[in-house]
């Protein structure tokens, strides 16, 4: 009877503790998925809030403006009174601060971002089309910036004090010194006038069609533009790759590896680069807006047909429908870059992890 009871008592109480670990994992999973959808929460109010007092500035700096959007469309062409009072009409300007607002938020709320003045076409499709020319010139350039930095940073902290991480240093301090626009003018200059690599600038040849352009073509076109804002955004990650590769060199544990008779190189290649990585990343993430901002200027200077094109454009002609959705996109462009870091470091981040766990 004894032997009874005991086997009696050990299946009782390892279904007890079965149930609580059970028990335990679904109060786990819980306590994460709340915390995941608190911190989603969290962020888009955030993003609410930013993109409203964005859109009042933005509204505000356009009426109080010294540019004529009327004069600026005639570009001094003389017109009748009565044409300019409909041209008026047409680019609201008879309209008070407050009406304007009040328009755009009502046929912001339809999900109606509009009619472009200037392109006489829906404010969405301008900036579809733009945006998404914009978008793979800053994504090519985004991920070579990003490796190559990555990689000149490691090779500059692995060996520090030598000619290397001098001439790598040389050239990150030049390129972050030095306006994107001037960067872009130096190597049109280089390869388009004097050795005559690569074309000016423009999306497509002059005189043709954009529909007629092969992918090729376009791919050539789009080379000097993406090496330009590559080369803009290598200096400040290989710059921080650089002081981390140095400090990871300065802590215990590379210490301890190198008394244990490792080489420096195995240690900074199993060690370092793992521990480089994810902050590296994340101020990757965080460029977002240097990348938009970068964009704009290089577009100008190849006259490549982008969202930042559309923007200048905008602005000059006081198109407050297209600015307006404009401002938007890249606002939600450069808080998803913001996001996406913070992502990385709370749920990627096996530290951060278990802290935000306890």
């Amino acid at each position: 009877m004894r032997k009874n009871n005991t086997s009696f008592e050990k299946f009782f109480s390892l279904k007890s503790i079965k149930h609580e670990n059970i028990k335990f994992i679904k109060e786990g999973d819980l306590i994460k998925n709340y915390k995941l959808i608190h911190f989603f929460t969290f962020k888009m109010l955030r993003l609410t809030i930013l993109l409203i007092v964005i859109a009042l500035i933005s509204f505000l700096m356009i009426h109080f403006s010294p540019i004529d959007p009327v004069s600026s469309y005639l570009e001094g062409i003389a017109v009748s009174p009565e044409k300019m009072i409909i041209l008026q009409r047409y680019w609201g300007v008879n309209l008070t601060l407050n009406e304007r607002i009040i328009n755009w938020i009502t046929s912001l709320l339809q999900f109606d971002l509009g009619i472009s003045l200037i392109y006489r076409r829906p404010v969405i499709d301008v900036i579809r089309e733009k945006f998404t020319a914009s978008l793979i010139l800053m994504t090519v350039s985004w991920l070579i910036s990003g490796i190559v930095g990555f990689i000149l940073g490691i090779i500059a902290g692995a060996k520090r004090g030598s000619l290397t991480d001098k001439l790598i240093k040389t050239y990150c301090y030049i390129l972050q010194s030095s306006p994107s626009f001037w960067i872009a003018l130096i190597l049109m200059i280089i390869f388009s006038v004097y050795l005559k690599l690569f074309p000016f600038g423009l999306a497509v040849p002059v005189g043709v069609i954009a529909n007629e352009v092969t992918i090729w073509e376009w791919l050539y076109r789009l080379i000097l533009p993406t090496i330009t804002l590559s080369i803009i955004g290598i200096a400040s990650i290989a710059l921080y790759t650089r002081d981390r590769i140095i400090n990871i060199e300065n802590s215990d544990y590379f210490l301890f590896a190198k008394a244990r008779g490792e080489s420096r190189r195995y240690i900074i290649l199993k060690h370092g680069i793992r521990n480089v990585l994810l902050p590296a990343l994340t101020l990757q993430f965080l460029s977002f807006n240097e990348l938009f901002g970068g964009t704009i200027l290089i577009e100008q200077v190849f006259s490549y047909p982008g969202i930042g094109q559309a923007t200048v454009a905008a602005g000059l002609k006081s198109d407050v429908s297209l600015l307006l959705g404009i401002v938007l996109i890249s606002t939600i462009f450069v808080f998803v870059g913001n996001m996406l870091a913070d992502i990385s470091y709370k749920y990627v981040d096996v530290r951060m992890r278990d802290d935000n766990n306890d």
